[in-house]
Order: C-alpha cells, then sequence, then structure tokens
C-alpha cells in the first residue's frame, strides 16, 4: 500500500470510529507502531485529525452517519467473507431481520433464492432482495435517513414490534468487551436494539476493527449477542475474552 493511501484510509478510520489506537493501525497495515506515530504526526499537522495519547481523535465536525457510498468502500473485503459466513447459518424457512447495515446487504446479495421472510429497515436490502422470488421481504417504513437508504423513527420501531424472528443479523460502529455495542445514530441504535429483543439468536457481524470502540449511543450489552462474525484479523485476547462470555467466534475465511 502506498504511503498516501495509507493515509487517506487512517483518515477515514478514525473518523468513522472517533478514536483509534496506534496499536490496531500498526496491525490493520502491517507496519511498525513508529511508522503510525509518523503519518498521524503528519495528518494532524494537516488538521486531517488530532493526535491523543497512544492513538488519534476524528476532528469531523459531522459526526453523523457515513454515507452508504463510503461505508460500501470501507473495509468491503472483510464485510464480503463475514456475509458470506453469515449466509451459512440461514436456513429454509427462517425468519430473519437485517439491519442496515453494508454487511446486512452483502448478506442479501449472498442469499440464495429459497424460501425464507426477511424483514428490514434498509431500501438496499429490500430492492436487493426484491429480485429473488421466494423471499417474502417486510419494510419497516419510517422516517428515511437518506445517508444510509434506511427507516428508523416511531413507525419502525412500532413496526418491529409486531414481529418475531429466528435470527437477527446486525452490525454496529463499537463492540466494547464492557461498555457493549454502540453506533453513531441514535435512532439507528434504538432499531437494533429492538431487533436484538424480537430475535431467537443474534449474529453481530462486524470486522476486527469495531473491537474496543465505542460509538455515541448505547445499542446493548455484549451478552445479548449470541455469536460473532468477523474477520482474521481480530486479537486472540478479545476472541478468547468474548468466548469466555459464551460468545461463538467464527472467523471468516
Amino acid at each position: 500500500m502506498l504511503v498516501a493511501e495509507r493515509h487517506k484510509k487512517i483518515v477515514e478510520l478514525v473518523n468513522e470510529k472517533l478514536s483509534i489506537r496506534v496499536t490496531e493501525l500498526s496491525k490493520i497495515f502491517s507496519v511498525t507502531e513508529e511508522t503510525i506515530r509518523r503519518d498521524l504526526e503528519k495528518l494532524e499537522k494537516e488538521n486531517l485529525l488530532m493526535r491523543s495519547h497512544g492513538g488519534a481523535l476524528s476532528i469531523d465536525k459531522d459526526q453523523g452517519e457515513t454515507s452508504y457510498l463510503e461505508r460500501e468502500i470501507t473495509n468491503a473485503a472483510e464485510k464480503k467473507v463475514i456475509a458470506v459466513e453469515a449466509v451459512r447459518s440461514i436456513e429454509v424457512g427462517d425468519q430473519i431481520v437485517l439491519d442496515a447495515s453494508t454487511t446486512a446487504w452483502y448478506v442479501a446479495k449472498e442469499l440464495e433464492d429459497i424460501p425464507l421472510t426477511v424483514l428490514t429497515n434498509s431500501i438496499k436490502v429490500a430492492i436487493e432482495l426484491s429480485k429473488k422470488e421466494q423471499i417474502k421481504v417486510i419494510s419497516t417504513g419510517g422516517i428515511l435517513l437518506a445517508q444510509s437508504l434506511s427507516y428508523v423513527g416511531p413507525l419502525a420501531e412500532r413496526s418491529l414490534g409486531m414481529y418475531h424472528v429466528n435470527k437477527a443479523f446486525i452490525s454496529c460502529k463499537g463492540v466494547h468487551l464492557e461498555k457493549g455495542l454502540s453506533d453513531f445514530n441514535e435512532s439507528q441504535a434504538l432499531l437494533k436494539k429492538q431487533m436484538i429483543d424480537i430475535a431467537d439468536e443474534t449474529i453481530l457481524m462486524v470486522d476486527s476493527s469495531k473491537f474496543g470502540t465505542r460509538a455515541f449511543s448505547q445499542i446493548a450489552p455484549v451478552s445479548k449477542i449470541h455469536s460473532i462474525i468477523t474477520d482474521s484479523n481480530i486479537d486472540e485476547q478479545t476472541k478468547k475474552q468474548l468466548e469466555e462470555k459464551n460468545i461463538n467466534v467464527t472467523i471468516a475465511n
């Protein structure tokens, strides 16, 4: 990876996660921590982020939802393999809920045309599934968030409350072992909490960069999750701690 490309990705990660550690960046980009510190020093001088003790903080003034187009290209390879793994746990006749994450959209793309019922607040997911005749799609409706092409708000919440599903497939911005799951957008966080509440089983689909971080709005404790699908860059200590909490961790290859 070229230095300029690494710098661009660092800024994207910092703005997405609000804060990130030097050790995490070093692992993500396979360079030394000293190299990352030099990168952060340069990016701070360019007013693209702010350095903190052991890491960096976002100075992006708009901490709302990242646009769908931006999210589509962020960690796309990891999201695709996670989605492929998630689809393996979906069986004929299942009733599932998919959130408005890009990983959920990849799940919709990977799903075969089999008898299923899918509840979602995502326009992109609904459009993708409309191509598959055997899949029954239920949209929550609600207030449209243009950035994420999804529905939120009281109508979406009431709609979710009318259903029960076998499995919920969700993603989020932060996974903290003590503070739980979190997201930037409060309305999305409320819906994801409700998705967890109406499901017998919740599968969290997150790439490894999300672990150890926190976003603005709390979704639920980690204990509410039954299993996690992530990529091979997850820290072994984090994986062990999750498994000690009786959460099954699957590494997508």
